[in-house]
């Protein structure tokens, strides 16, 4: 019978070596013999916790070594030994005394190796090379977030006898099952993988119910069986999240020789064009969030405790689907999403930039994807690509590898759909946009240029053009920090403009039914070490959540009203304390329809509306305590009466390397604080553009270029999409954003930029 035995504690840390140590003694002392330094750690574990989340994308990207002892007298029982590695980032090769025994590329999925043949003696030293290094065969190289390093995942060894269920073949569980709901009935297909299966041996299959009393099972000669429950408990969503548990026993002259088991839904679902996701024959819209893996400080190396919490924030939301991007993320997020009832789609890291040199690792990521989490209920959507359009949509290349995996997924997966997540700016009558099942926009307005209002007109148009195409946004949001005003605006990053943005967002969306499925983009801020926006560099801030988790930003609360049933009321704009208006506005969120205000214990009124959104006009006089009282709910806050507005509130853009007083503004001239679509409405500006948009082909074709040797923005059209995205960013901001594209610009740089657009008249 096969034991499981972690091996998460007592390594050694080599940074920036691609040395792989024959024996533990040569770096136990703390030093290699190369003469570099080692540190005692245990896993899970990120090398770029901090580098990686605090701006300048120079977070370390190379190769490191860990190093183990494991001692034969402490493995369990066991004819062969596994190692298993739930996730490593981004390649990792394994050794054993010193000899190569498999690599992986990929760094979310897990993967095993046999180590049998390498154990020798009682103690053995156990390598494992972890390179998160900048290549062009695998996938993500460029993306919005940060690449943590790390052997970031529970690391074991897994003892089983010769004949046993399947380990190798893509990280697969060695059990599939496939429940097929009919009528108050199920039938469960249990198709199994087992190595050295002989005749005579026969597979025991049982199921239990969530009390754990045996439903149905069967004996068979076959590796696989069909089973059926009778009136099935179905798998309901967040509503009923019920959990069966199929096992399946390797038997051998009535001896157990192996055992594996999985829990599962009984569940139907569809997506029709019109109506929007169904669920067990019933419409069910879908309206959640985005999530990254990452903490602060931390990265990647998540403990369940942290899953746990995230998961307990997405349910406090009210959301009942999660885009899980863009990679697999860890097994256990998946096991809490089937016992909580989400919605998940599920992808691979196949991102941003084509590689036809990776064509065969997006392949391999999405077999591992499909073969590890197909057990999963929750799961409904099989993720092929994100914005991987960024160099344009007409490679023959790309709309073949997308040909290939959505050929792959439905070989693989006859249950559930494949989508892809579209670049704003790519046009609806693409080839590669058609060719999964379902389709999904990542679209920015009234942040990225263009206004907040425009959601509801382009799905609209979307709809008229492709009637029988289901539509959904797979992206959308604002950045917001601590920064406050009563006159918000894009691009201010205040908490106020983010939540006036998704009021509008909840409204254009959620009463479009035909959209299948919403996903706010994101649910919490995330490292993402190119960026230096909005004064906090290191982050994408779009989150509703802080990236510590320890702050929910208003518009959670917006989300909340809408989505969860759990009464509640929230006044918005605690943090924005200072206010200099006479009369100033207040916001209130709550799931209940009427709301009264009391200022200083006294009400001012009480305001009834179906939208779940009330505003308040409020006297402004010396320090008001304001409580918001909603049936048995209540909420309080604080505003004060200022002369002069409290400067802490302003964010005043700048650059990695610029002071805000460092740019010049003449009046009635531009300056790199002006939006690129208003410079590029003059001719001059127009002109100014191009060549700025040449220096940054230049800058970008001096970086390494990767695979094809293509430049990722060689087919941008300044006058199409592009602009329409980009158009809503100052100048500066924008070149602050293409470290992303590891596009830097100097402060003299800039300043000479700066100078050019001061001759430049706005009218």
């Amino acid at each position: 019978m096969r034991s499981i035995y972690p091996i998460n504690n007592d390594w050694l840390f080599i940074k920036n070596t691609n040395k792989v140590p024959v024996s533990v003694s040569e770096v136990k002392e703390g030093i290699t013999e190369e003469g570099k330094k080692c540190e005692r750690i245990s896993l899970p574990h990120t090398w770029n916790g901090t580098d990686g989340q605090d701006g300048g994308n120079d977070y370390f990207r190379g190769c490191c070594c860990y190093v183990r002892s494991l001692k034969k007298s402490s493995l369990p029982d066991g004819e062969l030994y596994f190692i298993e590695i739930c996730g490593a980032n981004s390649s990792a090769c394994i050794y054993l005394n010193g000899k190569y025994i498999a690599n992986h590329d990929g760094g979310y999925s897990t993967f095993r190796a046999n180590i049998t043949p390498y154990i020798t003696g009682e103690e053995n030293c156990l390598a494992v090379l972890v390179d998160n290094s900048e290549n062009n065969r695998v996938y993500p190289q460029i993306a919005d977030f940060t690449f943590y390093g790390g052997l970031y995942r529970n690391v074991n060894i897994i003892a089983v006898p010769s004949s046993h269920f399947g380990l190798e073949n893509y990280g697969t569980p060695g059990i599939f099952v496939t429940p097929e709901v009919k009528e108050g009935s199920a039938e469960i297909l249990i198709d199994t993988e087992i190595i050295g299966f002989m005749p005579g041996d026969t597979v025991h299959c049982e199921i239990k119910d969530a009390e754990g009393k045996t439903v149905c099972m069967s004996d068979s000669v076959e590796t696989n069986c069909i089973l059926k429950i009778e009136n099935v408990h179905l798998w309901n969503g967040i509503k009923d999240p019920y959990l069966y548990k199929a096992t399946a026993t390797l038997v051998r002259k009535g001896e157990e020789i192996d055992i594996v088991s999985t829990r599962f839904g009984c569940r139907s679902i569809s997506v029709d064009a019109e109506r929007g996701f169904i669920l067990n024959g019933k419409s069910y819209p879908l309206h959640g969030v985005s999530r990254h893996q990452d903490r602060k400080d931390i990265g990647n190396a998540l403990l369940p405790e942290h899953h746990i919490e995230d998961i307990e924030i997405i349910k406090e939301v009210g959301a009942n689907t999660i885009r899980l991007a863009h990679y697999q993320h860890d097994d256990y997020f998946y096991d809490l999403c089937d016992e909580y009832g989400m919605i998940v789609w599920a992808e691979i890291p196949y991102i941003s930039k084509h590689m036809p040199t990776a064509d065969g690792n997006a392949v391999s990521q999405m077999k591992e994807l499909i073969t590890q989490l197909y057990n999963h209920s929750s799961i409904a959507f099989w993720g092929i690509s994100n914005e991987i359009t960024m160099g344009g949509a007409d490679d023959q290349d790309l709309i073949k590898q997308h040909k290939i995996l959505n050929e792959l997924a439905h070989r693989m997966d006859k249950t559930r759909f494949t989508v892809i997540a579209c670049l704003s700016m790519c046009k609806a009558e693409e080839k590669y946009v058609h060719i999964p099942d379902l389709v999904s926009y990542n679209h920015y307005f009234g942040w990225y240029g263009g206004s907040h209002d425009q959601y509801g007109e382009w799905f609209d148009n979307f709809h008229k053009k492709y009637p029988e195409t289901p539509i959904g946004i797979s992206e959308y949001g604002c950045e917001a920090l601590d920064w406050h005003s009563s006159t918000p605006e894009a691009g201010d990053y205040t908490e106020e403009y983010q939540a006036i943005y998704h009021e509008s967002l909840i409204k254009q969306l959620f009463n479009r039914k035909y959209i299948f499925a919403t996903y706010v983009w994101n649910m919490f801020d995330f490292g993402a070490d190119a960026r230096a926006e909005g004064g906090e560099n290191g982050q994408n801030h779009k989150g509703l959540v802080t990236i510590d988790r320890k702050y929910k930003k208003d518009a959670f609360y917006a989300y909340k009203a809408w989505l969860s049933q759990e009464p509640f009321v929230h006044i918005c704009g605690k943090r924005y304390i200072d206010r200099v208006e006479d009369k100033t506005k207040v916001t209130v969120y709550s799931n209940l329809p009427e709301v009264e205000l009391f200022i200083n214990g006294e009400s001012i009124g009480k305001k009834q509306t179906n939208d779940h959104f009330f505003y308040f006009e409020v006297i402004n006089s010396g320090e008001s305590k304001i409580t918001a009282v909603a049936g048995e709910s209540r909420d309080e806050s604080v505003i004060r009466k200022v002369e002069r507005f409290n400067e802490k509130y302003i964010f005043r853009e700048q650059g990695a390397v610029l002071n805000w007083f460092d740019i010049t503004s003449p009046e009635g001239y531009f300056s790199i604080n002006d939006k690129i679509d208003h410079i590029n409405k003059t001719v001059r500006g127009k002109l100014w553009m191009l060549k700025f948009f040449s220096m940054i082909l230049k800058k970008q074709k001096e970086h390494k270029k990767s695979g094809n040797g293509k430049s990722t923005m060689q087919n941008f059209d300044l006058n199409g999409g592009v602009m329409k995205m980009i158009g809503g960013f100052s100048v500066l901001r924008f070149t602050g954003m293409l470290g992303m594209l590891n596009i830097s610009f100097t402060k003299e740089e800039l300043l000479k930029m700066n100078r050019k657009l001061n001759k430049i008249k706005k009218t």
